[in-house]
């Protein structure tokens, strides 16, 4: 008998969402996911698995404990297609177009076209360009962000500067945050989930939120900084 097209082993499935296969088999006996279809001694999984498997290394990658992650997929109707379980996940990812990327300080000196002294990395740190890691020689790097960095360091941007301008962006972004994913909550996800648009639909809708929003700080941003310069100017006169 041919299997369902959509059926695969469980080494497929470890493979497909990059875990081992004695994970998997942890995380399907803690009930993480549903048992598998059985065809005599064999078990076949499908998307319903792959979906959700993806959404324990999502709150992995967050932090959670393993107790809040069975608590989380608990909310989770077993009914729930792979679509609404993706759906989660996305809600759930970072906003950032790209994961932070694992450097060398050799590497890293090759990405910025020059020799990085301590304090050039301090002051990367202290951008959030780069983070350090138990490797004294190793960084998390975001790479969109490099450029700037350099910048500022070409401009010779005093550290304290740059320390007191990260915790202000962090303060104040902490607060949006706050105050958008409130937003968000009570009045942009009841009316996606009461539009009656298919599951895949809700998570692009999702997916353009993100860059929509962050583009409108950007903006917002922009216009602030431009009002400051035209009120100094009227003080001035």
């Amino acid at each position: 008998m041919n299997e369902p097209a959509e059926s695969i082993g469980i080494e497929q499935l470890a493979e497909r969402v990059g875990m081992s296969v004695r994970t998997v088999r942890f995380y399907a006996g803690r009930g993480l996911i549903p048992p598998p279809r059985r065809e005599g001694r064999n078990g076949y999984y499908g998307p319903d698995h792959i979906a959700r498997l993806e959404l324990v290394r999502e709150l992995q990658s967050h932090g959670f404990t393993l107790q809040a992650i069975e608590g989380y997929l608990e909310k989770i109707p077993s009914g729930a297609t792979p679509e609404e379980v993706a759906l989660h996940r996305t809600l759930l990812a970072p906003w950032m177009p790209e994961l932070p990327e694992t450097i060398r300080r050799v590497d890293l000196e090759k990405r910025a076209g020059r020799i990085l002294s301590d304090d050039d990395l301090e002051l990367l740190v202290a951008l959030g360009v780069i983070e350090p890691t138990p490797d004294e020689d190793v960084f998390k790097l975001a790479p969109a962000h490099l450029a700037i960095g350099m910048g500022f360091l070409d401009a010779g941007l005093p550290i304290e500067t740059a320390h007191q301008a990260r915790t202000l962006i962090q303060a104040h972004g902490n607060a949006l945050a706050t105050e958008l994913t409130e937003l968000f909550r009570t009045q942009v996800w009841p009316y996606l989930k009461s539009s009656g648009h298919p599951p895949e639909l809700i998570t692009a809708m999702v997916e353009r939120f993100k860059p929509l929003t962050i583009q409108a700080l950007v903006t917002a941003y922009e216009q602030g900084v431009d009002e400051m310069k035209r009120e100094t100017v009227r003080r001035r006169s």
